[in-house]
C-alpha cells in the first residue's frame, strides 16, 4: 500500500497544485461571461490581447530557445511551425491537425538535421 501511494504521491501534488487552482479561475471566468455578447469591443480586445501573447511567447520558443529545443536547427523550428499553421488552415482550423503536423514535422526534421 505504501509504495502505492509513493507512486501516486507527485500525480496527486500535480492536481491539486497544477489543474485545480487553474480550474477554479476557469470556472469563475465561465460564469462572469456568461451573458457577455461576443461580438462587443471588450471581448475582440480581450482575445487580441490573448492572441497577441500567444504569439510573442510561440515566438520567443521558436526563434530564442534554450534547453533541448535550442539544439534543434531554427529552421527546423521555423518550417514545423510554418507547416502547422498551414496545416490548421487547411484543416478548417483544427487545433489538432495543426499541432500534430507542427509536432510531426519538428521531430522528422530533428532525425534529419540535428547533429
Amino acid at each position: 500500500m505504501s509504495a502505492t501511494l509513493h507512486d501516486i504521491g507527485p500525480v496527486l501534488a500535480l492536481i491539486l497544485v497544477g489543474f485545480l487552482p487553474n480550474e477554479v479561475w476557469r470556472l469563475v471566468g465561465l460564469m462572469l461571461v456568461h451573458g457577455l455578447d461576443e461580438r462587443s469591443q471588450l471581448i475582440v480586445w480581450v482575445r487580441a490581447v490573448a492572441t497577441a501573447m500567444l504569439a510573442g511567447v510561440l515566438a520567443q520558443l521558436i526563434l530564442s530557445t534554450s534547453g533541448p529545443l535550442a539544439s534543434i536547427p531554427v529552421g527546423v523550428r521555423i518550417g514545423a511551425a510554418a507547416l502547422g499553421f498551414v496545416v490548421f488552415l487547411i484543416a478548417r482550423r483544427s487545433v489538432f491537425a495543426g499541432v500534430l503536423t507542427g509536432e510531426s514535422a519538428i521531430l522528422l526534421g530533428t532525425y534529419l538535421f540535428a547533429p
